[in-house]
């Protein structure tokens, strides 16, 4: 799904990924442009398999450049996490009473809340085939596991990476309900445009013998009014609806192709929507 808007502030920060002896290049790019989705921006390397820095990572990171130029290199998991407070382990596999295991939602609200006291905070995962082992497992504080199908459990390294940054993107909302995030903000319309549309749309109508009885025409004329200046229109949705009526001036039922206006009617809708 394409949506990168170079405009709008670019999020970081937030607890470190730390990708455990991954083995492909690829996974790691998809990796970084997991965390790039959801404001993360820490990524910790543990002896990366075919090396770093690995050009198939860049390309498969989708112009996630800040993630994989930051990007840090550790010879041990040891030293990958030794200035961090508290790190999660991700596991797939029943380990019964090795450690406390979280929910992603739980896992993430924790992650926030320390990091929000200043502490340095962490996610493990493990190697793409076989995850992480018990010893490194233990080096962590807790477990967090994902509600997947049991007789289908495997995630790849990306997958399980993106549902945690997307989790923890969730708990920095006002509302974890929330069904949007930073929406795009509109313009609303002034009201020289809002009168424009109903004046559009009156000659409109009118070319089409709309108004019928004529001494009638002030009354409906008022409802329409009434109608259009409800709702709060925003710039853009005022030019949609007069690329509507640009629309209806050049196909009618005589004229199912558009090859004529009705006569005399020729307005031309300033910024509304019309591929003349």
């Amino acid at each position: 799904m394409a949506g990168t808007n170079s405009e709008r502030e670019l999020l970081t920060g937030g607890p470190a990924i730390i990708l455990a002896y991954p083995q492909l290049g690829e996974n790691i790019g998809m990796v970084a442009r997991a965390m790039a989705n959801f404001g993360l921006s820490e990524l910790r390397l543990v002896n990366p398999r075919d090396g770093w820095p690995n050009e198939k990572a860049r390309s498969a990171a989708s112009n996630a450049d800040h993630v994989i130029d930051g990007a840090k290199l550790y010879g041990s998991l040891e030293e990958a996490i030794a200035d961090l407070n508290f790190v999660y382990a991700t596991t797939a596999r029943d380990r019964d009473g090795f450690k406390p295991v979280r929910s992603p939602i739980v896992a993430a609200r924790e992650l926030r809340r320390r990091f929000g006291r200043g502490q340095g905070v962490g996610i493990l995962f493990g190697r793409e085939r076989t995850g992480l082992t018990n010893e490194e497992v233990a080096l962590a504080d807790e477990i967090v596991t994902f509600p997947v199908n049991p007789a289908f459990a495997s995630l790849n390294l990306a997958q399980a990476v993106l549902l945690m940054s997307y989790e923890w993107m969730k708990t920095g909302m006002a509302s974890e309900d929330e069904t949007s995030f930073q929406a795009i903000e509109q313009r609303p319309a002034t009201k020289e445009q809002l009168q424009g549309l109903v004046e559009h749309l009156e000659e409109a109508l009118t070319a089409r013998n709309y108004f019928r009885p004529a001494d009638k025409k002030p009354k409906l004329m008022e409802n329409l009014r009434a109608v259009l200046t409800r709702p709060s229109f925003t710039e853009s949705e005022i030019q949609v609806l007069r690329g509507v009526v640009s629309s209806l001036d050049r196909f009618t039922r005589e004229n199912p192709r558009g090859s004529a206006a009705p006569a005399g009617h020729s307005r031309k809708v300033k910024g509304g929507g019309d591929n003349d």
